[in-house]
């Protein structure tokens, strides 16, 4: 991260799962990328965690859909239902190949669909990506 021409984005990691959010955090150190990574183990938390201000922006939030308590779709109906959290940036990461989750998904404009299995090289691949995208794209700041 040393190129100084864009903000590096907060990650906001929202899985229930410990050894896949363990992978995504080795994954990152592993590429020596320094972005801020929070996690929040379902919906409840990740909205809780942005509607009190508890995660710098700009972020990119990566979503699993299954979890307890608050599943992927229902966190991603109440963000774009929220005129402060709207905008939000979401990529999906999840085991789901339902095409009935991913479009359900998109409909809720989500940047991307990502299914775990599909990483053949654990989480680089996504990590990459990510490193890529936020240094392209203009992220909002508010």
């Amino acid at each position: 991260m040393s190129d100084n021409n864009y903000k590096p984005a907060t990650i906001l990691l929202v899985e229930d799962d410990d050894i896949d959010a363990m992978s995504v955090e080795r994954a990152f150190k592993k590429l020596k990328i320094g972005n801020p990574i929070i996690r929040a183990k379902d919906g409840v938390i990740a909205l809780e965690l942005l509607k009190n201000g508890s995660i710098d922006k700009p972020y990119i939030m990566l979503l699993d859909l299954n979890m307890p308590r608050m599943g992927g779709l229902e966190l991603l109906a109440e963000l774009r239902n929220d005129k402060n959290l709207k905008n939000s940036v979401v990529f999906v990461l999840t085991t789901s190949k339902d095409d009935e989750d991913k479009l359900a998904a998109y409909d809720k404009n989500i940047a991307g669909y990502i299914v775990k299995e599909k990483l053949q090289h654990g989480f680089d691949e996504l990590v990459k990506l990510l490193d890529h995208y936020w240094r392209i794209v203009e992220l909002p700041d508010n």
